[in-house]
């Protein structure tokens, strides 16, 4: 008896191949998106060989774009973007503007029309979220302001192109291309103002319904113990709402599902939630990522190198220099802006997402979008190797540039103390390195305690804030000479460093014994082997986050039980 199997077909080899290349890409030291990628040229219809139903897999990536934008929402955090707004939303912005710019004049120039140059300047203005997750996980910056600023950046990116995706089907057609499906049809201004009505009403819905029955829902649910039906209703949830917002509101299914994972964020439930449904979200954004690299054909490589090449120059040369000028004229540090600049040097998901659209509304040939994931293929693989030479680039440019050195600090308000400054914070003080959900609440505790105390902060941002409140505190990294000696660190009585960047923690404690070798340092770690490491190495008096949690607690039960502190 013959049956149907297509879709288990399709899943299994493309899931089998996935895991297969994805572990020699890791091998490689590469991400493994770029395995995803090559399985799914190797099973689309561009090379020989068994070939995978496209049209199923196409239906699987829609899933995996509901489930790769809902975890986006489910990790969108206002307060982190907040906390870097006056960099990220502004540098974001400028970014994306010369990152497209770039990409419509190449696309004018090969001849291309206007309306393809447009959405292909924008496949090449935004990076991929995921990537730099995961780069900024191995290289352990992730908590830092440099990872905070490089998130916020790709945040407010992400927001843009959301909006993209629900204004280009309306004005496709303008641009010589056709309305799609749901899109309103009539006078530009009219077809707009309905989509924008539309969009704008899904979003109250949620914003006013969402964010009080999604919560609700999960906590009703995680209340009958069952620890695969709460599972159960975070899926449901994610496509449920991303189907509905299509059906109803004719929005897209990226935009309903990344407001159900900002809606279902209110939760107290939501860290449970990304953690339990992250295995399905993965499992279908491989698929996802399969599905893209069925659509390339192999033979633009050969066709169009000089192409691909001037694409590349955009996304791993220009847009990085571009992001890396903004943040130094915003005056954060040159590590910042190599941070930044390295963050950017890819495009991924939502470029495959807006290269796909623009195929379907009739804007963008097939081609482009084979340039586009052959561009998103190559700097996705280069990424690792352009995020490891962040430091070495940084050592070797300050040493051998006056220039680079005088750039980051020259004429910057904030990074020198007021000469208003008492005299109690310039002799005998604390020094403060981070003022994040730690260092708050050390600064809290020594105002109490009048204990004078001077911070070194490099969200310039909160530096700000901390002067108006009438806290002395100096804008920078902390791992730098200049920054400590405008704190004074060497007439300081103590260092503090309360920032979760282990890997500086030996500068800061060196440049400090250096120009004060009586002083003592304090520092904090989250890592069992980092924090034996730093006390063997007599770096300071180092605190165990697991460990002084759980001496806290103890001594806690023992009181309790009358038993002697």
């Amino acid at each position: 008896m013959h049956q149907n199997i297509d879709l288990i077909t399709t899943v299994a080899t493309s899931l089998g191949l996935a895991m297969i290349l994805g572990f020699i890409a890791v091998r490689l030291r590469v991400p493994p998106i770029v395995g995803y990628l090559l399985a799914g040229i190797l099973l689309g219809p561009a090379t020989p060989g068994f070939l995978a139903d496209v049209g199923l897999a196409r239906q699987l990536a829609e899933i995996g774009v509901m489930l790769l934008m809902f975890g986006v929402g489910l990790h969108f955090s206002l307060d982190d973007l907040l906390a870097v707004r006056k960099i990220a939303i502004p540098g974001a912005i400028a970014q994306m503007l010369a990152a497209a710019g770039l990409g419509m004049a190449l696309a004018l120039f090969w001849g291309w029309s206007l309306g393809a140059a447009v959405v292909f300047g924008l496949t090449l203005s935004v990076a991929s979220t995921i990537v730099v997750l995961r780069a900024l996980e191995a290289s352990g910056t992730i908590n830092s302001i440099n990872g905070r600023i490089a998130l916020g950046w790709l945040i407010v990116e992400d927001l843009v192109m959301i909006l993209v995706l629900v204004l280009l089907p309306p004005l496709a057609p303008t641009m010589g291309g056709n309305a799609g499906p749901g899109a309103a049809t009539g006078e530009l201004g009219i077809s707009l103002l309905i989509t924008l009505g539309k969009a704008a009403a899904f979003v109250v819905c949620m914003v006013v319904a969402g964010r009080r029955l999604l919560p609700r829902l999960l906590w009703l649910v995680s209340r009958t113990g069952s620890r695969e039906l709460f599972t159960l209703c975070v899926i449901s949830t994610a496509v449920g709402v991303a189907y509905l917002a299509s059906e109803l509101f004719d929005v897209s299914f990226a935009l309903g599902a990344f407001f159900a994972g900002m809606m279902m964020r209110e939760s107290e439930l939501s860290h449970r939630a990304a953690e339990q449904s992250l295995p399905l979200r993965d499992a279908f954004a491989v698929l996802f990522f399969v599905s893209v690299g069925m659509l390339f054909d192999p033979q633009i490589l050969v066709e169009e190198p000089a192409k691909l090449l001037a694409i590349l120059g955009v996304v791993m040369i220009g847009t990085p220099l571009v992001s890396m000028a903004l943040v130094l004229a915003f005056r954060y540090p040159l590590n910042t802006a190599l941070t930044v600049g390295a963050s950017l040097a890819q495009i991924g998901e939502f470029s495959f997402i807006l290269a796909g659209l623009g195929v379907a509304l009739g804007l963008m040939s097939t081609q482009g979008q084979s340039l586009v994931v052959a561009a998103a293929i190559l700097s996705i693989a280069a990424n690792p190797l352009i995020f490891a030479a962040v430091r070495p680039a940084l050592a070797w440019i300050r040493e051998r540039s006056e220039l680079a050195r005088r750039l980051e600090r020259s004429g910057d308000p904030l990074a020198e103390l007021p000469m208003s400054t008492g005299e109690n914070y310039l002799s005998g003080q604390v020094v403060l390195v981070g003022y994040g959900r730690v260092g708050r609440r050390i600064a809290e505790a020594l105002i109490v305690h009048k204990v004078a105390f001077v911070v070194a902060e490099q969200n310039r941002e909160r530096v700000e804030q901390l002067r108006k409140q009438g806290i002395p505190a100096v804008s920078g990294d902390a791992a730098e000479p200049a920054v400590l000696i405008q704190a004074h660190i060497a007439k300081a009585g103590m260092l503090i460093i309360a920032t979760p960047d282990t890997v500086t923690f030996r500068a800061m404690a060196e440049i400090a014994r250096t120009l004060n070798p009586g002083i003592e340092i304090i520092v904090r770690t989250h890592d069992e082997e980092e924090a034996r490491l730093l006390t063997d190495e007599k770096v300071g008096k180092v605190f165990f986050g697991e460990q002084e949690l759980a001496i806290a607690m103890t001594r806690h039960v023992l009181a309790r039980r009358g038993i002697g502190a």
